[in-house]
């Protein structure tokens, strides 16, 4: 897809931002001892919780109303705590800029099994610690790479409901997508999208309550965290240098120009390429335009 200024008149019009909100304070958050009696999928926000969530509202409106006419769209997962969420958000805008939401099963929080008895749940977390948080799977549960999986085909739905228009967006319009969610389903979100691998995955911090990531459209028609975001920030968050230099790259790179033509990225993968076979350089053999 190209940029939506430089369209053919049968190219979708891309969102000018996809942003990935972490759900307010539950009382899950504030005590653990809820998961033994109450459906992780019912616990509430606290009233900080909700706070927070009107704040974000506004930080977001903020954020987008940048442009004279801007629409937004949202999803939701399907929990108490971040329809609750959406609810408080929405509170910061009016009816005619919200053109659609859509509750969506897939960016659900991680499964760790039913009721979830406090002092097992600690031991079981302990040994995540060990095994890896990407692959330990949590009995009668969910690894994260279940969750990547599920994520990862919400994520082709997000693209179909762009190119099919099913939002019923007006091209005239500058369109931000709005998806809250939770932790680890936004940080797998990125990792799909971003090519991280599983290494890269690990380094990363979750987000805080009502914390926000933007992925803006660059000029050449990529998202990057790096345009809307500081490189402070993005280290902050677990970022490596070479994942920084990355995003960097693609708030100005032509789509397709980064990723698996840099050498960094091949280079994580190998200890040592040749130019060429005969120890001499391919003529096609390019550098990524970003290093």
């Amino acid at each position: 897809m190209v940029h939506p200024h430089h369209r053919s008149n049968n190219s979708p019009v891309l969102p000018k931002r996809i942003i990935l909100v972490r759900h307010g304070e539950s009382q899950g958050n504030r005590s653990p001892t809820v998961y033994t009696t109450t459906p992780d999928s019912k616990i509430p926000l606290t009233p900080n919780g909700i706070i927070q969530a009107q704040e974000a509202g506004r930080r977001l409106r903020d954020l987008i109303s940048d442009a004279r006419d801007w629409r937004v769209f949202f999803y939701v997962s399907p929990y108490e705590r971040t329809r609750s969420t959406l609810r408080q958000m929405g509170r910061a805008f009016s009816k005619r800029r919200v053109i659609g939401v859509r509750e969506e099963c897939r960016i659900r929080e991680q499964d760790f099994g039913n009721f979830q008895v406090e002092e097992r749940m600690k031991v079981i977390k302990e040994t995540r610690e060990r095994f890896g948080r990407f692959f330990y799977r949590f009995p009668e549960g969910e690894s994260a790479a279940d969750v990547f999986d599920r994520v990862s085909s919400f994520l082709e739905s997000l693209w179909r409901d762009i190119d099919l228009n099913r939002i019923h967006h007006d091209p005239s319009h500058e369109l931000n997508l709005i998806i809250v969610s939770h932790g680890l389903a936004s940080r797998v979100f990125l990792m799909k999208w971003f090519k991280w691998s599983v290494e890269q995955f690990e380094l990363l911090n979750n987000l805080e309550n009502c914390e926000f990531r933007v992925m803006q459209l660059g000029p050449d028609g990529e998202y990057s965290l790096a345009i809307h975001h500081t490189e402070e920030q993005l280290q902050e968050w677990g970022l490596s240098s070479e994942m920084i230099e990355d995003q960097k790259c693609r708030a100005h790179a032509n789509k397709g120009e980064w990723s698996d033509k840099c050498p960094w990225y091949i280079n994580s993968f190998f200890d040592h390429l040749t130019d060429s076979d005969d120890g001499e350089r391919d003529g096609d053999d390019e550098d990524c335009p970003c290093i």
